[in-house]
């Protein structure tokens, strides 16, 4: 069975793909699609087994543009600067080493390269029945029997996740919208896209698209464009169009799943009262019965609730972030 964890950025699937990583018999694959080629992931085309690896293993230009300026990203658990560890914050650092690999594994650079060389012999064949190779290897030399992805802002192209996996199976992890959008404001990795995408204005007034072409792979140089994004915190209502957009594509690409497919939770209640969340979880993707020392473990990973943003802006901005997400929070009651 395929089985996916979609939510918006900052929604809190992190922690629950952390939390299902607990269980002896799942291979967490935390952030797997997310940083690959739009273009080329989902294809219906057949690929060989070198054009497959040289997808999964080129970098995330956003994740890099961001690191090599110095800025902290949470989903960065590369060990940067530790033995072993063959790549430095000012160099090109392969998707699947910025989240996946030092996850599941001490020697990610090896696990990385010996990933790469399996996936350069398989056949010439479509890159979902490529994934589904490479997830069952992954799984044979960690001992795991299942696998679950979960990306961050997979929600906004669930709909191609059900069109490549038919009768894949949908954990969708909903978070308030006003509480995602100001986290996003804060995170570095999610404040540069949606500058861009939307072309915010920022701290000075300036427009993103006033700044000329933006090189992500270029060297980072002190007070360049990326710099300059970075540096500012933009109307808070550019993240919640953001999130809107992602929450009204998901919604629309997954309507057509039943409740066999389908679980729906929300952050709150993982957080408030994990366990029997898990346990819906867990039977929902048909995981091997649970043991209370994995429930025990998982549920432990909660730090509480956390505070609420949006008491700390002015009246303004609050009112104008509200309307935004408003459409979308309405999808979300529905359903």
């Amino acid at each position: 069975m395929d089985r996916f964890v979609v939510g918006s950025g900052r929604c809190g699937s992190t922690l629950l793909s952390l939390m299902l990583a607990r269980h002896p018999d799942v291979l967490n694959l935390s952030e797997f699609f997310n940083g690959l080629d739009m273009g080329r992931r989902f294809s219906p085309e057949p690929c060989s087994g070198r054009e497959f690896a040289e997808l999964i293993g080129a970098e995330q230009p956003v994740v890099t543009a961001v690191v090599r300026r110095g800025y902290d990203v949470s989903e960065v658990v590369y060990p940067f600067g530790t033995p072993g560890a063959g790549y430095g914050r000012e160099d090109r650092l392969p998707w699947l080493l910025v989240t996946l690999l030092p996850r599941i594994t001490d020697r990610p650079d090896d696990f990385n390269d010996a990933l790469l060389a399996r996936a350069a012999e398989f056949p010439l064949q479509s890159p979902v029945e490529h994934y589904r190779a490479l997830f069952e290897w992954m799984g044979e030399q960690l001992g795991r029997k299942c696998w679950i992805e979960r990306s961050g802002s997979s929600v906004h192209y669930a709909a191609d996740l059900v069109q490549a996996f038919p009768g894949a199976r949908f954990v969708h992890l909903y978070r308030s919208g006003v509480e995602v959008a100001l986290s996003m404001r804060e995170h570095h990795a999610y404040r540069l896209p949606i500058s861009l995408i939307y072309d915010a204005p920022l701290d000075d007034g300036t427009l993103p698209s006033e700044l000329g072409p933006i090189d992500f792979f270029a060297a980072p140089r002190d007070g360049d464009a990326i710099f300059r994004v970075l540096e500012s915190r933009p109307p808070p209502e550019y993240f919640g169009r953001y999130w809107s957009d992602q929450i009204t594509a998901g919604i629309a690409g997954m309507e057509a799943l039943g409740p066999d497919r389908l679980l729906t939770i929300s952050f709150d209640d993982l957080v408030r009262d994990p366990r029997p969340v898990l346990e819906r979880v867990a039977r929902f993707f048909e995981l091997p019965a649970p043991d209370a020392d994995w429930l025990g473990e998982a549920s432990a990973l909660v730090r509480g609730i956390p505070p609420t943003r949006l008491d700390a802006l002015d009246a303004d901005p609050k009112a104008a972030l509200r309307k935004v997400c408003a459409s979308a929070e309405a999808l979300l009651a529905s359903g």
